[in-house]
This record gives C-alpha cells, structure tokens and sequence, in this order.
C-alpha cells in the first residue's frame, strides 16, 4: 500500500525550475533531462522519475521568441544609434546573432517547461511511478 501523503507531497517549484534552465532532472537535480539536443529522456538515469509525462509543445519556442525579439530589438536600436552600419551588414550580424540565441535558449526553455510541470503534476507527472 503506497502512502497517500507522500504522493500529494508539495514539490518545490524554484528548486525545480532551477533544475530545469541547467537541462537537469527536475526531481534530484543530478540526471540530464535530455537524451539528445530536445528530446527528453524518457525518465532520469539517476533517480529515475519518469519524464515522459511532458507536454512542452510549442511552449518553449513562444519564451524563445519572445526574450531573443528584445534583445535583437534593443541590439538593432544601439547598432543603429551608435555605429550607422550598412543595413545588410546588421542585418547579417543580427540574423545569425537571432538564430544562435535561439538555438542556445531552447533547451532551458523547454528545461523550464517541463521542470514547471513536474512541479506541479501536470499531464501525469502526479502518478505515482
């Protein structure tokens, strides 16, 4: 007979989504919580807690979008202000600046996602393993 208290048990969101910007399991913190560049492991080769429950989705890309359109906003504001350069040579350095950024944010992004919803037992992460 499992305990019923221990499954309903709080789980600690910021220690959580700590462990997720840094692509770490969000249950102990020590597993990586991906196999390959965006895939989730299916559970935590240390302590194994099942992760597959996720539904990331489109959520990751959104938080992307919307953190890499104001820095590259601000970064064509100052390039502009300050320096003048040839349109197709901000235009060029921002492009791949944008594309880099994102690529480096989607995986804490979609770290976060996931962490957010092990934490708060969403689309079955409140199942007991």
């Amino acid at each position: 007979m499992t305990d019923i208290s221990s499954q309903n048990a709080e789980r600690p969101t910021k220690a959580a989504i700590l462990h997720g910007l840094r692509s770490r399991c969000p249950n102990c913190g020590e597993g990586k919580l991906f196999d390959r560049y965006l895939h989730v492991a299916d559970t935590c080769p240390q302590c194994g807690e099942a992760l597959h429950h996720h539904r990331a989705d489109d959520g990751p890309a959104y938080l992307v979008i919307l953190l890499v359109a104001h820095i590259i906003g601000f970064a064509i504001h100052f390039m502009w202000v300050v320096w003048r350069p040839d349109p197709w040579v901000m235009a060029t350095v921002l492009s791949v600046g944008a594309v880099a950024l994102s690529l480096a944010l989607l995986p804490p992004m979609k770290g976060l996602i996931v962490s957010i919803q092990w934490s708060r037992r969403m689309h079955g992460f409140g199942h007991h393993r």
